[in-house]
């Protein structure tokens, strides 16, 4: 392409990014004006959109990307549409705060205008909860698919922005470029216009988000460690780890990366794990498996989100039909060692550690690698453990004798419900908590001296004239 031509069409896709946002500006003003009730009508709208579509979706995009199971999937959609409807009210993203102990009144605003970026992973569960709540808090938000998942992304977007307008949003409250590129990405995340960048995606995509100049929030990669003691419940430790570690066959980066066993329970554990659908690869398989996964070129993406049979399959040896995950057992972790680095596959290492303090040094050594700030699993019975190792390690969360899939993302335990992991300034994001509409807000506060001869006054009646007028 000559000079000519590349700036024709730079200009070209500047108009059309320009054009998104112009209608999001507008429908931003119209949309800070939206009270609770017409808030959580749209919510409510789109919810049930998604949970209706969960299945279509989750269809398409195995069949489209080649990317892990339907069953699966359906979850992650249930779960990011009308799972958010259970866990979230608009009111708290809208309504007024007024403390009259502290003598402050807090007003919660919309960001404004969002980029959301969409991974070729899970993009409709991505779409699902990254609309959803923008519109809980007023905000408008505007999509770039990744190209490997565009069709079904921007057809589940355009499924959102259709309810949401028809339940109350304003025209252009949700929109997405149609044509993904790097070229119209940087166009939008570059906009002096967006308030906030959401940046889930590769580490490239990310970076991008953070050089862009406005705020971004960013997720970092996975390779989570998982630790189970001597004192854990042996049989349930396995079946979370294969359950997890298989989960959607591999792609979340919350799946657990590396066995680390406490060698005083090591035959145990193996043998749970193997009767947990976990298939211990040795010899000439291991030799294939790891032939067909990694080369000079690195990991091989056609084994990405498929499941152990068919892994096993490409490589060349048989496993049992019942096999979920594919367990190597490795000497050490390192960078001569794929296999204890971030993987989107089930295909999970597993190492022999002496002791809690060889368990957190090996833990340090795959994070220095990769997945700073992001997640870990222990499971252990002894409080002194779980909090030595939490303690020692650098991520912002930690699910204890639970799965990594359902703990680090706030499914099986009260952590901060969502699949938008912040890794926090470990992972050089600005947020450590798992990413809800809290984020997407920011407050005015209007605060009355201490003295407490000054009174606020009747604030419950001023607010309440306020919202009637």
């Amino acid at each position: 392409m000559n000079t000519i031509s590349h700036q024709a069409e730079s200009n070209q896709i500047q108009q059309e990014v320009d054009w998104l946002i112009d209608r999001a500006q507008r429908a931003a003003r119209i949309f800070s004006t939206h009270t609770t009730a017409q808030i959580q009508k749209i919510i409510q709208a789109m919810s049930h959109a998604g949970k209706e579509k969960a299945e279509f979706y989750a269809e398409w995009l195995v069949r489209d990307t080649g990317y892990g199971n339907v069953n699966d999937n359906v979850k992650k959609n249930l779960d990011c549409s009308i799972g958010l409807l259970e866990r979230y009210q608009a009111a708290d993203f809208i309504d007024p705060v007024i403390d009259y102990e502290q003598k402050i009144i807090s007003f919660p605003k919309p960001a404004g205008i969002i980029a959301a970026l969409i991974p070729s992973t899970n993009p409709v569960m991505t779409v699902y909860y990254k609309a959803i709540v923008s519109m809980m808090t007023r905000n408008t938000v505007i999509f770039s698919p990744h190209p490997a998942a565009k069709e079904c992304s921007i057809h589940a977007i355009h499924l959102m922005a259709e309810v949401a307008e028809k339940a109350g949003a304003p025209a252009g409250a949700i929109q997405t470029i149609h044509n993904p590129s790097i070229l119209a990405l940087n166009c939008l995340m570059e906009s002096p216009r967006v308030s906030l960048i959401l940046a889930t995606g590769g580490p490239n995509r990310v970076r991008a988000a953070y050089r862009s100049g406005n705020p971004a929030i960013g997720m970092g990669p996975g390779n989570v460690p998982c630790f189970v003691h001597q004192s854990a419940d042996i049989t349930v430790a396995a079946q979370q780890i294969i359950a997890s570690n298989s989960f959607d066959n591999g792609l979340p980066c919350v799946c657990e990366s590396v066995v680390l066993a406490d060698h005083s329970i090591n035959p145990q554990l193996k043998a749970a794990m193997g009767r947990s659908g976990g298939y211990f690869v040795t010899g000439e398989a291991e030799q294939k498996l790891r032939a067909y996964l990694f080369s000079n070129a690195g990991v091989n993406p056609a084994a990405q989100g498929k499941n152990a049979l068919w892994i096993a399959q490409q490589a060349g040896f048989s496993v049992p039909e019942d096999t979920k995950s594919l367990v190597v057992t490795l000497d050490a972790v390192g960078a001569d060692e794929p296999l204890s680095q971030e993987k989107l596959f089930p295909v999970i290492g597993y190492i022999t550690v002496d002791g809690v303090q060889a368990a957190i040094d090996t833990a340090l050594a795959m994070l220095e690698l990769i997945g700073k700030g992001h997640s870990a699993v222990i499971h252990s019975n002894d409080p002194v453990v779980v909090a030595r190792y939490t303690a020692a390690l650098p991520v912002c969360r930690i699910a204890v004798n639970t799965q990594g899939v359902k703990g680090s993302s706030g499914v099986s335990t009260n952590l901060t419900p969502g699949p938008v992991i912040g890794t926090g300034f470990f992972g050089g994001s600005s947020v450590d908590d798992n990413v809800g509409p809290q984020y997407l807000v920011q407050w005015s506060r209007a605060a009355y001296p201490t003295d407490p001869e000054i009174s606020m006054g009747d604030m419950e009646a001023a607010v309440a004239q306020l919202l009637s007028s």
